[in-house]
């Protein structure tokens, strides 16, 4: 198939890309920008632009059987600051390209939504996709808002959505120096001498897990017949504390860290369900929590003792 990843040169999207490559797909990609830490990729059809452009969107819908969304221009960390603007960035764009989608007569969307903010508060740990969703911050109200489109243009357009709720997803290319991902955050500080930074006292607990496990559920999930939405994540949990310690183990360092006040908008624990994406797609992870954070510290040293790596000046 021929398939369309927006955000293709981001974090998720291109581990998309190298998922769709390996299972034999031909792989366009619309992206504002060239990815940060690695050349294009032979075989890939770059085209730069943003997905606010409809012109932009149009162009590289033609020929396409599938698209994937990995684009946000929103956190959940900043996401509340300007809901206005959330809904302008995100939610408008979306449904300018489900229409373009239909016009070209593209049926099937994969769409990354948010496991980790549709949930909210959750009553049930793990917690499965039949859960009630009641989100505290703008940026899961906004994924959420989209799931619901994506299924009415199911009833009444003949989308074919499949969704994908992904709790933390980690690895490499997840940028060191950005505000999201603890692991990347972490890392980076623990590696340049630095303090850690953690909200609260540290007993938040998340869903980690590593990022080619996502981009090969993505993958079968679009090759599926299947609608509706999966939970990506490791089923298990783990609490920042938890985690600053297996960084220390991977990395030979001791950590110094500085506790600031617990944030609001912080769910207390993020554990998915993943039950379902075994039964409907034989998926499960297969990257371990120690394994997958000693592959980001490696990858983590290489780029720094590289001095041609691209995106390296926007990380000083």
């Amino acid at each position: 198939m021929k398939v369309l990843v927006l955000g293709g040169c981001g974090f998720i999207g291109s581990h998309v890309v190298d998922a769709l490559l390996a299972a034999g797909h031909t792989v366009r990609v619309l992206d504002h920008s060239r990815e940060k830490f690695r050349a294009p990729l032979p075989g890939v059809d770059y085209h730069m632009g943003e997905l606010a452009d409809d012109a932009a969107v149009a162009g590289t819908l033609q020929g396409v059987d599938m698209v994937f969304h990995t684009v946000s221009t929103s956190l959940p960390e900043t996401s509340n600051r300007d809901p206005e603007s959330d809904v302008r960035g995100n939610l408008v764009p979306m449904l300018r390209l489900l229409d373009a989608m239909l016009e070209a007569g593209v049926q099937r969307f994969v769409y990354l939504s948010s496991g980790g903010t549709v949930y909210g508060n959750t009553d049930v740990v793990p917690t499965p996709e039949s859960h009630p969703l009641n989100p505290v911050c703008s940026y899961g109200i906004i994924k959420l808002t989209i799931e619901k489109y994506l299924f009415m243009y199911q009833q009444l357009r003949g989308l074919r959505p499949v969704i994908i709720r992904p709790a933390n997803p980690y690895g490499p290319r997840q940028n060191p120096t950005g505000i999201q991902g603890a692991i990347s955050t972490f890392s980076n500080r623990i590696m340049r001498g630095e303090p850690v930074e953690i909200w609260g006292d540290g007993s938040i607990v998340r869903d980690f897990f590593h990022v080619e496990d996502l981009a090969r559920l993505c993958v079968m999930a679009g090759e599926s017949d299947y609608t509706g939405a999966f939970n990506a994540g490791s089923g298990t949990g783990c609490s920042i504390r938890e985690l600053v310690d297996i960084i220390a183990g991977a990395s030979g360092l001791k950590p110094r860290i500085e506790f600031r006040e617990a944030r609001g908008f912080d769910v207390q624990k993020v554990v998915l369900d993943i039950g379902k994406a075994g039964a409907q797609l034989g998926w499960t992870p297969e990257i371990s929590l120690t394994d997958g954070i000693r592959n980001y510290w490696q990858w983590l040293q290489a780029i720094e003792s590289a001095p041609d790596t691209p995106g390296k000046a926007e990380r000083r």
